[in-house]
């Protein structure tokens, strides 16, 4: 008998069997045992039996035969059309049945093997990637750091910028209407602290650490996590995407397109891990 348990990435259990007509019965116990000892991922089970030149054919029994007989007529006494057994298929019936029971044992103790052997895989490929991840994590924290002290820095100068271009909005205003300075001056000064506001990332970016500060913790915990990296590296995602889009300054943006491309290293490597 030969069993072979292949596995693909993916985020969730799709298990598909192929069996021979003599080990269709253990199906429900094999999608048992494969499922308790993997979550996630497209994991294909292939089985087969080989009959050995060495092994004897039985000789069939008489109560074998009789019981044999009895549901040949049975079956033709419901269905006339049926044709009767040959000698091969009743001796084949009779190997079958002297040897079902040690056959399913041999097929589920052969299964059991695989899916231990790829428990062992995954268990060494996890290290290799929450190795990675760690990895990525750091990066992403540098790139955090050289933003932060940005942060002000851009939100001055944005601001400043919309105060001397309000100015020189103002000016021509006031020389064409009779508006109090005072009031425009107050305006200004609110439109350009809304303004600020809108461009300012130092939340996405404490977010952003907590996320990471989570994912460590998880990887270095351990146990089944894979469901749990895949919504913190969507927020990852998402925070990455706004500081982004806030960004009003080359420095940040560069800084963005850093953080998705090591974020989306993490997503393809986060759906390999339970």
């Amino acid at each position: 008998m030969t069993a072979e348990l292949r596995s693909v990435n993916g985020r969730f259990l799709d298990l598909s069997l192929r069996l021979p007509d003599e080990l269709r019965g253990l199906e429900p116990a094999l999608r048992e045992l494969i499922g308790s000892a993997v979550r996630r991922g497209k994991v294909e089970l292939r089985m087969a039996t080989q009959q050995g030149s060495t092994d004897a054919w039985p000789t069939p029994g008489a109560d074998q035969l009789n019981r044999l007989s009895r549901l040949e007529a049975q079956v033709q006494g419901w269905l006339p059309g049926a044709r009767g057994l040959s000698v091969n298929e009743v001796m084949q019936w009779c190997r079958g049945g002297s040897t079902a029971e040690r056959l399913d044992d041999t097929a589920i103790e052969a299964v059991r093997r695989c899916v231990d052997g790829l428990r062992e895989a995954r268990a060494r490929e996890g290290e290799r990637l929450a190795a990675m991840l760690l990895d990525r994590i750091r990066q992403l924290r540098e790139l955090a750091a050289r933003a932060g002290p940005l942060v002000p820095q851009v939100v001055q100068r944005q601001q400043q910028r919309f105060l001397d271009r309000w100015h020189e909005a103002l000016a021509s205003v006031q020389a064409a209407q009779s508006v109090p300075a005072q009031a425009l001056q107050e305006r200004a000064l609110n439109e350009a602290a809304a303004y600020a506001i809108r461009i300012d990332v130092a939340e996405e970016l404490t977010r952003l650490a907590s996320h990471l500060d989570e994912i460590e913790r998880l990887l270095t915990a351990g146990g089944e996590l894979g469901k749990r990296l895949d919504f913190l590296i969507q927020e990852l995602q998402r925070e990455a995407n706004t500081l982004g889009s806030k960004s009003a300054a080359l420095e940040l943006t560069s800084i963005s397109v850093e953080m998705k491309v090591l974020v989306e290293q993490m997503r393809e490597q986060v759906q390999n891990i339970e």
